[in-house]
């Protein structure tokens, strides 16, 4: 069974998504028949390489509230993802494109390393306040999962899987997916959001069912290959 994710590095919520997807995951009862994908999805891909100022007032901007609302609205978010495992310190997240990152995502696909990748740059960015535009850091990041240093310093100086990004925004688009994370298995059924586990496993046992022939019970009379 096919599950593609899409999310992006700099939202809380698909790194949040990503724990409860593994939590159900880890109780389906067909999981190593799963087949896990990660897709790109820029939530802002205009933004640039780096943005100035407080994350707090930035959001506080953004939504026209004020800057102790955005603050409480941060820290909620803290516990909501200490609640799921995660250690985030956005007081220092180093906020901006997110693009190469991606394509990082994409080079480790190819090495089998795809999720480990995903986590490793999820992590550097809600908890170590790494920068995702910094190829010195990519560069870092992917060796530690096991990705050769100079692989991916001529990735980064190519265009090299900027298509293959391009085209996941383009399928996400496609399928109306405008919030992210988003799961979807065979293509055929889909969730938008980070849904508790026990509604993700639903969904996995959903699309499992549906991919499932229906049983055939043999024995009347029938015509076959052998003939009547």
């Amino acid at each position: 069974m096919e599950v593609e994710i899409w999310s992006d590095i700099a939202c809380p919520w698909c790194y949040v998504g990503k724990r409860r997807f593994e939590a159900a995951l880890a109780d389906f009862e067909h999981r190593d028949d799963v087949h896990i994908t990660w897709r790109s999805f820029e939530l802002d891909p205009s933004a640039p390489a780096e943005r100035e100022g407080e994350r707090a007032a930035r959001l506080a901007e953004k939504y026209g509230m004020t800057i102790e609302r955005a603050r409480e609205m941060e820290r909620q978010m803290t516990e909501t993802a200490a609640g799921e495992g995660l250690d985030f310190h956005l007081d220092i997240q180093r906020s901006g494109t997110t693009f190469d990152g991606h394509r990082l995502v994409h080079l480790a696909a190819e090495h089998g390393l795809q999720d480990a990748m995903k986590e490793r740059l999820l992590r550097a960015y809600f908890t170590e306040g790494e920068l995702m535009s910094d190829y010195e850091t990519l560069i870092r990041l992917g060796a530690e999962v096991g990705i050769d240093p100079d692989e991916t310093r001529q990735m980064l100086a190519s265009d090299r899987y900027s298509e293959a990004v391009r085209e996941d925004e383009r399928t996400a688009g496609q399928f109306g997916i405008s919030a992210v994370p988003t799961f979807v298995i065979d293509r055929a059924i889909g969730a938008s959001g980070a849904h508790p586990p026990h509604e993700l496993l639903q969904l996995l046992n959903e699309g499992w069912a549906r991919r499932t022939p229906a049983p055939v019970i043999a024995g009347g009379e029938a015509c076959g290959p052998d003939g009547c």
